[in-house]
């Protein structure tokens, strides 16, 4: 059998759900793939992950594969493209949102994956976001995630008590991400 018709039978004992085809295959390529992600990306649970992922894809993507290229390179690709993703994700995490909570990147994470906005884009629509804020949200979410001061530096310029000034601050959270969302 050839290469390629051998890869034709694995393609499609997999479509087939044929579990021990796939299991083959992936005993075959894991440490092909994980070796690539790990060469890119250093954490070692984050390349496990996106290993896994790139098997889930490969799965879904299989029923759309041609054979313009062999299997090796097909899968090689998907990998890539996670890792892109990977990358992308953390420098746009890191240019914008580096004094900005969790919460608040994961809220805007879907953002990235829908739209795919640019890091301008993505400026300019926080801008407009913190526009539509009353003054005292903005001021709250400027002086805590942009100047970085504690609450309590915050309380005392608000001449209000902690627990209040950590109120306002969830509210002012809150409606970022209310208008984020709707904008």
């Amino acid at each position: 059998m050839s290469i390629s018709q051998e890869e034709k039978e694995i393609v499609k004992k997999i479509i087939s759900k044929d579990e021990n085809a796939f299991f083959q295959f992936y005993k075959k390529n894991y440490s092909l793939v994980f070796n690539f992600i790990r060469s890119k990306i250093k954490e070692k649970s984050r390349v496990e992950e996106l290993t896994q992922d790139v098997f889930f894809d490969f799965i879904e993507a299989l029923r759309d594969f041609h054979f313009q290229c062999s299997l090796k390179t097909f899968i090689l690709a998907i990998a890539r493209n996670k890792v892109i993703d990977e990358i992308r994700k953390k420098k746009i995490k890191k240019i914008l949102f580096s004094n900005l909570p969790d919460f608040f990147v994961e809220s805007l994470k879907v953002v990235f994956i829908d739209e795919e906005l640019t890091k301008s884009e993505l400026r300019k629509k926080i801008e407009r976001v913190f526009e539509k804020l009353p003054k005292d949200y903005q001021l709250v979410l400027r002086l805590k995630y942009i100047e970085n001061k504690k609450v309590s530096f915050i309380a005392k310029k608000f001449k209000m008590k902690f627990k209040a000034t950590e109120s306002l601050l969830f509210r002012a959270r809150k409606a970022f991400i209310k208008i984020f969302n709707s904008l």
